[in-house]
């Protein structure tokens, strides 16, 4: 069995094809086919059932594929652990939460590639939840993340403040509400409300605040970021009290100021304490740190 085994049979199984994982590989089908076969072989069990032109992974395909996601995976974080030691031509994993992939980390990432020293390092970009952020940067998965402050992180994971948002509340132009400019919190319960995802960090914040204040929204719907839930305020299904992002600006939608109330969210750079950096890395984080949006 060869790593070059397993990863055919990984691309096999994901695409459910020969002839297209053979085009993404750059090899000849039957080449692929002889390759499967001979594992199938060692293995001594069927991986593959095949429906036509379309192949599905047998009972035991699919333990097999569990057991081969593992090991590539490992191989993967290998490699990316080798490709930080070559100090300014490192890899750097980096993951955000959905607003900031509209303006800040294009403009941020093509400044810090500007500078001399920065040229050659390369970047993967994830984007998610806060908590899977915080839980990717422990398992070595991302070296740094944009996101929100989570306190049951604090003692692994070192965060310094970035971005400050405004929370406002948004309406449909045709809104009753949408006359005004500022509101006061209390009157968002007489309408239907959309939230953010109970389980992500501005969902978290939103109910805090709305409990704290003995308010009860009428909560119809829960979208995981702004972009989806000014879609729906867009379209009247409700009202929301959300991050004033700049991608707010594409919809047609009223923003409101929440009265007597001092709510903002707050983007951080969160990375890994106490682990090595390489020199790739160090300058990142000292970029970032410096780094003003014009």
């Amino acid at each position: 069995m060869t790593l070059n085994q397993l990863l055919y049979f990984q691309t096999v199984a994901r695409l459910e094809h020969f002839r297209k994982a053979a085009e993404e590989l750059n090899i000849s089908q039957p080449s692929l086919s002889h390759s499967m076969a001979s594992l199938e072989d060692e293995l001594g069990v069927k991986l593959f059932q095949r429906n036509g032109r379309n192949v599905t992974l047998t009972k035991y395909g699919k333990i097999f594929l569990e057991k081969v996601d593992s090991i590539l995976f490992e191989i993967h974080l290998a490699e990316k652990q080798m490709k930080r030691l070559s100090g300014n031509k490192g890899h750097i994993d980096i993951a955000y939460v959905a607003p900031l992939s509209y303006i800040y980390i294009p403009k941020l990432i093509r400044n810090f590639l500007e500078e001399d020293e920065n040229k050659e390092v390369t970047f993967s970009f994830h984007q998610c939840l806060t908590k899977d952020i915080l839980s990717g940067i422990m398992k070595d998965k991302y070296d740094a993340g944009f996101c929100a402050f989570v306190e049951d992180y604090q003692d692994n994971i070192e965060f310094t403040p970035l971005i400050k948002q405004e929370m406002v509340l948004i309406t449909s132009i045709d809104h009753e509400l949408s006359t005004k400019d500022t509101v006061e919190l209390k009157e968002i319960e007489k309408y239907p409300f959309i939230g953010y995802d109970k389980t992500s960090a501005l969902g978290n914040y939103t109910r805090y605040i709305l409990k704290n204040k003995s308010i009860h929204p009428d909560i119809i719907y829960e979208c995981p970021d702004e972009n989806s839930i000014a879609s729906l305020v867009a379209e009247d299904f409700g009202i929301a009290i959300v991050a004033d992002i700049d991608s707010l600006e594409n919809y047609n939608i009223k923003k409101l100021r929440i009265n007597g109330e001092n709510l903002y969210h707050t983007v951080h750079l969160a990375y890994k304490k106490d682990s090595f950096q390489p020199k790739s890395l160090k300058n990142f984080i000292k970029f970032v740190n410096t780094f003003e949006l014009e």
